[in-house]
């Protein structure tokens, strides 16, 4: 068992002052050489507390890379004691990576390092969901769009779902069709089988179109159309926001393979809408929503057709088996979890 963790007073009150007097080298370097002496003793909080204070410091008065330097040693420790994801462990991170500021690269290195730690020792593979949604808001409020997408789109929490919506709404004032905007949001959160972050995004996101831009209501239904006894769309006269909200009533019905009504209500919207051209008729987003139909309905991929014909027919004669015999196993998904008590999604 490691010795208990002494206090951390003695070394910040070496460090520190350095730092008010404008020695923010010399505080560096003693921040290291403290911290580095209580992680090989085993004194890992304390080491913990000298980083995090330390590299808070020098971040207040814009020492990026001092401070940047401090912070990856301090997820070092975290490491070396397996620091669980909690809101203390958390939180320093959090505060760390508001202070960096977002000129240079310093601030990606630290989500980028923080993000690998959360995903190890936390419970979700792609990384803590509060921690992305943090760092999600961050960015958008920074401006930084494109950067804040996939932290939105990995916390996967409703909270998420709203600010990506209302983000991608901001992010097509600046041009581009809505409805692409409408697919980057609803596709990748039912690819990662997380129906109510697609149900919020896409109601998120119809609201506030419509609310902005009420000529978009379709004059053949000016009301909200219930489909189902909990859901509802809302006809614009933009075929593709349409096909989203279509697509998450329908995958959030979806049993497998056991539910073929609703297979071939997948099928069925699909091929309606794709048969109008345009962006859901494309390779990727064909090649998205056949994702979407395996994990949802069960509906195998189409077999693609092998370059040689005639030798897959002559190696499978001789027992060399079809090409796509040594494919992965499909994933699929159980029914969709559509109540409240969803894990991570409030």
């Amino acid at each position: 068992m490691p010795p208990v963790s002494g206090s951390s007073s003695r070394a910040l009150n070496a460090i520190l002052p350095l730092v008010a007097s404008g020695q923010p080298y010399e505080a560096h370097q003693k921040a290291r050489t403290f911290a580095s002496r209580y992680s090989k003793s085993g004194q890992y909080d304390t080491a913990i507390d000298v980083l995090f204070q330390s590299a808070r410091e020098l971040l207040k008065v814009g020492q990026q890379g001092s401070g940047t330097d401090l912070t990856l040693f301090l997820l070092e420790v975290y490491e070396s004691k397996g620091e669980a994801v909690d809101d203390e462990s958390r939180g320093r991170l959090t505060q760390l990576i508001a202070l960096t500021g977002s000129s240079g690269s310093w601030r990606k290195t630290i989500i980028d390092r923080s993000i690998s730690w959360s995903a190890r020792q936390g419970d979700c593979p792609a990384g803590d969901q509060d921690l992305h949604h943090y760092i999600g808001e961050l960015l958008y409020k920074d401006g930084a769009f494109d950067a804040a997408e996939p932290h939105f789109l990995a916390s996967g929490k409703r909270d998420s779902a709203r600010s990506l919506a209302n983000m991608m709404i901001e992010w097509s004032a600046a041009g581009g069709a809505l409805g692409n905007f409408a697919l980057r949001g609803t596709l990748p959160y039912l690819q990662n089988g997380n129906i109510i972050g697609a149900r919020t995004f896409i109601s998120q996101f119809i609201a506030q179109v419509v609310s902005s831009r009420p000529k978009l209501i379709s004059p053949l239904q000016s009301s909200p159309l219930p489909v189902t006894p909990t859901g509802e769309i809302t006809h614009t006269t933009e075929p593709v926001l349409n096909f989203c909200q279509l697509a998450v009533l329908t995958c959030q019905r979806a049993n497998g393979e056991k539910n073929k009504v609703m297979r071939e209500s997948w099928v069925r919207l699909c091929g309606t809408y794709q048969s109008k051209g345009g962006v859901l008729a494309t390779r990727e987003v064909r090649t998205t929503l056949q994702e979407i139909a395996t994990l949802y309905f069960a509906i195998p991929p189409p077999r693609t057709q092998p370059d040689n014909p005639l030798g897959a027919m002559i190696s499978s004669m001789l027992g060399g088996g079809m090409p796509g015999g040594g494919a992965p196993p499909r994933r699929m998904l159980p029914p969709a979890v559509s109540g409240p008590s969803a894990p991570g999604l409030d």
